[in-house]
């Protein structure tokens, strides 16, 4: 009999719940506390895990632990396992009417823009005891947020994560660990000022290539990152632009634009809700860019639990009532 045999046939699995606590937590004091157990308590089945594996697991750093590389590739599938465990032994009875379920987004404030208010009504409506968390999004790619458990949806604009997962899925033949559906489509627009000089030129012509390029520009970006997707667009047919100010808020980048001659490009359909529609005037692009494909993104440990099957329902439901371009079939 193999050794890693014996070591799962006598490993006792309530030690995985420790150990997928401290790797959420990062931390054996508020692992403990989420776990009702006592500080050594929670050392000695960390202590207990590790000689049954082999590995330290997670080493002490600053205020919390830090985890090996062994067992950040454990954790992906303790996590899913526990999960679905829990499912199908104990599922969790979700009646919106009663629950105080809190659920926690990450959305750009474009998208938040469009679909907070009504949802917060559906919510009243329909479930008045859940309550919502919107974080902002620092990323284009949020799967580390869910892996982690620190979301449990990411609705934008994810245009890379969307073609991983699909791609995953055919050369596997088995789903990726993560699932995704279309909320909404859209497109993005050139923005400037009406005051702005170019707009003379506009009353004769469309906005040019040349003009486009030569002018001063804002860009959007939740990471920081001085180059987005506009400029991978503007680098296949060889060109470039000046990007002067980065901002993360798609807010932020017209309340700049309508106070000074820069440029930027916003999701035409967030425009209604900036209340600027009167400073900005909307331009088409004199390139070709993809289109604002809004996707909601979850991990598939949540796909079967009846409270993320509500939310997912809730997200669609209020997109499609928003949008008629809306066509998205919500995975079950």
């Amino acid at each position: 009999m193999a050794a890693s045999d014996v070591n799962f046939r006598t490993l006792d699995l309530n030690l995985l719940r420790v150990f997928d606590e401290v790797m959420a937590a990062r931390n054996l004091t508020r692992a403990a506390a989420s776990l009702a157990m006592t500080q050594p308590a929670v050392s000695n089945a960390l202590r207990r895990l590790r000689d049954a594996l082999g590995d330290e697991l997670v080493v002490r750093a600053g205020y919390g632990v830090t985890p090996t590389p062994r067992a950040i590739a454990l954790w992906p599938v303790v996590r899913e396992a526990l999960a679905s465990l829990q499912a199908s032994v104990a599922p969790a009875v979700f009646d919106p009417a009663t629950s105080r379920q809190n659920f926690v987004l990450a959305m750009a404030d474009a998208t938040a823009a469009i679909l907070v208010p009504p949802l917060v009504r559906h919510i009243e409506a329909t479930a008045p005891g859940v309550s919502l968390r919107v974080l902002p999004l620092t990323t284009r790619d949020p799967r580390a947020l869910l892996e982690a458990g620190e979301v449990d949806m990411a609705v934008g604009y994810f245009p890379a994560v969307v073609a991983a997962i699909g791609l995953q899925t055919m050369q596997s033949g088995t789903p990726d660990n993560f699932s995704h559906a279309l909320l909404y489509s859209g497109e993005y627009v050139c923005v400037m000022r009406r005051g702005h000089p170019l707009v003379r030129d506009l009353n004769a012509s469309p906005l040019t290539l040349d003009a486009y390029c030569e002018a001063h520009h804002l860009l959007v970006s939740f990471s920081g990152r001085p180059f987005g997707f506009i400029d991978e667009a503007l680098a296949a047919i060889n060109r470039t632009r000046r990007v002067v100010i980065t901002v993360n808020q798609f807010f932020t980048a017209g309340r700049v634009v309508a106070g000074s001659d820069l440029l930027t490009v916003l999701p035409r359909h967030f425009l209604p809700s900036t209340g600027m529609q009167d400073e900005l005037l909307v331009v088409e692009l004199p390139f070709e860019v993809p289109p604002v494909r809004v996707d909601m993104v979850w991990h598939r440990r949540a796909q079967a639990l009846a409270a993320q099957r509500w939310l997912r329902e809730a997200i669609s439901e209020v997109a499609r009532s928003w949008s008629p371009i809306t066509a998205a079939a919500v995975g079950q």
